[in-house]
């Protein structure tokens, strides 16, 4: 008896082909486990892009949200304001928000519809659905003039070309809050906070009686110069 026989003859019954469906039924567990993370990535991504990349920018912003203490500067430095509000990237809207809850009747402008459409969900479920409104728009395609109080989280590229299309549309009553950067030719009434979450005020019957620099060239607004969203 050949050394292989006598092996053969020494394992138990059944050894071999037992293993076989064992192998199999291993391998088709890797295959599920491989496509339901693959799956839960995909799903991840198709969730959490929108709210990362704005949409519909030929340079992409990300969504950088805004802080508790920028919030509370612009309601600090809008005090002793009423009416309406816009916000200009409103992003998330926890400005819009925070806004109707302090009596005004806010708006908030968003190229990003994954973003407005959660701002409508959280102002309803915040209560202020019917003092709030979100929209989504390119800002150089709307008319500003019916808000008495505007918020603003842009970027240094967009703020000159956004002082002469503010100047023209707001009313004399308004007042422009900037956050995180300064417009670059106004001179603000006042400034509150320090750092990142410091916010600009400005007065439009000051910088609607000064000249605006560049303001009889044609406005032509690059789209990399779309506000970046904040929450």
């Amino acid at each position: 008896m050949s050394q292989g026989e006598t092996f053969l003859e020494s394992a138990p019954a059944g050894q071999f082909g037992s293993d076989v469906p064992e192998v199999k039924s291993r391998s088709r567990l890797g295959v599920v486990v491989t496509g339901v993370l693959g799956g839960s990535l995909v799903a991840l991504y198709a969730v959490a892009a929108p709210f990362v990349t704005p949409a519909l920018r030929k340079v992409c912003l990300p969504f950088v949200p805004a802080t508790t203490a920028q919030v509370q500067n612009v309601l600090t430095a809008l005090r002793a304001r009423s009416g309406t509000l816009v916000d200009i990237g409103s992003g998330d809207g926890r400005i819009v928000i925070a806004a109707a809850k302090r009596g005004f009747q806010a708006s908030g402008f968003e190229l990003n519809p994954w973003l407005v459409w959660y701002s409508r969900y959280k102002a309803w479920r915040e209560g202020v659905r019917r003092s709030t409104s979100f929209h989504i728009s390119d800002l150089w395609k709307v008319s500003f003039a019916q808000y008495s109080n505007v918020v603003i989280f842009g970027v240094p590229q967009m703020m000159e070309q956004l002082e002469l299309k503010l100047a023209r549309e707001l009313p004399s009553t308004a007042k422009v809050v900037a956050c995180r950067f300064p417009f670059p030719t106004w001179v603000p009434e006042d400034t509150t906070g320090e750092g990142i979450d410091t916010v600009w005020v400005y007065d439009a019957e000051t910088f609607k009686s000064c000249p605006q620099p560049g303001m009889a060239r044609k406005m032509t607004p690059e789209r990399e110069g779309t506000p970046e969203s904040h929450k």
